[in-house]
């Protein structure tokens, strides 16, 4: 789930992620582009019809549609825990922010044990959110084919 994406192409390539991987993609608030953009449909190629897409006004109105809150996870690279030291299931939400400063830091301190940071080992702060969301799509996906 994106809140408030702000660069067309990484919603783009996450929507291709979603369409490779059978996931439904969650977008919330204020997009800074509109759905139809060019670049997110070139980024999302012509897989972007096969989308299952769900757009919600506000994280309020998402929230009305999560039936076990304990079952979402916030991405942030201020969280304390790992994303590989959680053990994802079925029907587990995973919330990315915008580009440019991720999510709410409200939102991750009313949910701050269930936010999680994908590990840097690099001089960099972070990556791409588009590689992010697959990173932690395909490590979810492992872990639940695993079992």
């Amino acid at each position: 789930m994106l809140i408030e994406p702000e660069i067309p192409n990484n919603t783009g390539s996450i929507g291709r992620t979603c369409v490779g991987t059978n996931s439904r993609l969650h977008l919330v608030g204020k997009l800074g582009f509109e759905i139809d953009d060019k670049a997110v449909r070139r980024a999302g190629l012509d897989y972007w019809e096969h989308l299952d897409l769900a757009q919600y006004d506000s994280v309020e109105q998402w929230f009305e549609q999560v039936p076990d809150k304990s079952r979402v996870f916030f991405f942030s690279k201020k969280a304390s825990k790992t994303f590989y030291e959680e053990r994802f299931k079925k029907g587990y939400w995973r919330v990315f922010g915008k580009e440019t400063v991720g999510l709410d830091p409200k939102l991750l301190r009313e949910f701050e044990d269930q936010c999680l940071r994908i590990p840097m080992w690099g001089p960099i702060r972070s990556l791409n959110q588009a590689n992010a969301v697959t990173a932690v799509v395909y490590e979810g996906l492992r872990q639940i084919i695993a079992k």
